[in-house]
């Protein structure tokens, strides 16, 4: 992966995602599929300039969607759950909200 912004995508601003980030120091993200752990591990700490402890991945399959009779899929996607290491302060990406 050649920069950043091919590897991580954007953060995954959810209910589910919020929790983790108050309760277990976890930034949840959407990533190219083919990134690999390590790859998006280094993306964070050089974006964000913090320490990462552990990164998690998984790959959501895409839901099927109708409109009237004509039915398709959306695509599949990865996700990554990335976990800073203790002591490390919070980026604050959701100033705005």
């Amino acid at each position: 992966m050649p920069t950043l912004y091919t590897v991580i995508r954007r953060p995954l601003i959810t209910e589910k995602g919020m929790g983790v980030k108050e309760t277990q120091n976890t930034l949840v993200f959407e990533v190219a599929e083919k990134a690999t752990k390590t790859e998006v591990k280094q993306a964070v700490e050089s974006l964000f300039k913090v320490k990462v402890d552990a990164v998690r991945t998984a790959i959501v399959e895409g839901k099927e969607r109708r409109r009237g009779k004509f039915a398709g899929y959306r695509p599949d996607w990865k996700k990554a759950y990335v976990k800073l290491k203790a002591g490390e302060k919070m980026p604050e990406y959701l100033d705005s909200l």
